[in-house]
């Protein structure tokens, strides 16, 4: 890990349909992210947060797409503040905000390596594009975006695309897909662990077959983790809850193997939502998470 950590909010809440989710980023620095990171004996720089207007929220028939237009615009900003993080040399770790973030956030990472690989933590697939889409809301289509899949205002955010390769993708924690994602997944023979290999196999093995899966193609490895990907008894302030998730010592297992492996890059932590939640206790386990990803042992 680079031990110069550069954080970045983005308090958007216009990818979905519940509000909230945009108060996220305060919430995370509410909880002690910032004093837990300078305790490991990082230096932390925290830029605050990107600017989001109140844009007048659109369900465009046509695209089959809520707020095309004001998402593509500040993810292609993020985009450029991410690159400039990444330029700098330091460790870019972004608050989100709803998941459709992550396509600003590897626009801004991934033109810096040749072989992005991506850990995609969530209870979601986010490889809708907007014919498969059953709401139109882009915080379910930020990976499918960034494989090149959709529309071209979302995909070549940044100037290119694809941001990665279907095969340098693992998303784990998956129990609620789509079936257009299910094909993708299927037709692109992505890596999944769903919650049936985690309970199957263990978390332990989950995250060291995902480590040996992307450590020796790829230059670098962006985590981006959704906290629905989290059972709603430990996150409850998450916007699209599904029941049965990976449970909190099953996530810092897997933020503590991460650490170890050393191949984490960037990091992004979304769909906090304080609206929902009790008493931050979703922002509270966030911020524990990236204790763990950042090196936080027990002993």
């Amino acid at each position: 890990m680079k031990k110069k950590i550069t954080i970045l909010g983005v308090p958007m809440d216009l990818g979905q349909s519940r509000r909230g989710v945009n108060m996220g980023p305060s919430a995370i620095r509410y909880a002690g992210v910032v004093e837990r990171l300078e305790k490991l004996g990082y230096v932390v720089t925290d830029q605050g947060d990107i600017e989001i207007g109140a844009a007048e929220r659109i369900h465009d028939p046509e695209t089959n797409m809520k707020n095309l237009k004001a998402v593509a615009e500040a993810n292609a900003l993020l985009g450029e503040k991410v690159d400039g993080i990444v330029e700098k040399g330091e460790f870019p770790l972004i608050f989100g905000g709803d998941h459709s973030i992550a396509i600003g956030t590897l626009a801004g990472v991934s033109k810096h390596y040749n072989n992005l690989g991506v850990i995609w933590y969530d209870a979601h697939g986010d490889l809708n594009i907007a014919d498969t889409s059953p709401s139109g809301n882009i915080h379910g289509m930020p990976l499918a975006a960034s494989l090149g899949h959709g529309h071209r205002t979302l995909t070549e955010i940044g100037g290119y695309a694809p941001k990665v390769k279907h095969e340098n993708i693992v998303i784990i924690g998956a129990r609620d897909l789509d079936e257009g994602e299910k094909e993708l997944i299927k037709d692109k023979n992505i890596k999944v662990f769903t919650m049936h290999e985690i309970d199957k196999l263990g978390m332990t093995k989950v995250i060291e077959e995902s480590i040996n899966y992307l450590k020796d193609k790829t230059d670098g490895v962006h985590l981006s983790l959704d906290l629905d990907a989290l059972d709603p008894s430990d996150c409850p302030g998450v916007g699209t809850p599904v029941l049965g998730g990976i449970s909190y010592r099953e996530s810092h297992l897997a933020m503590e193997m991460l650490a170890e492996s050393g191949i984490i890059t960037s990091a992004e932590f979304v769909e906090v939502n304080p609206i929902l939640d009790e008493r931050n206790r979703t922002a509270t386990v966030a911020v524990a998470l990236m204790g763990s990803l950042f090196g936080e042992k027990l002993l």
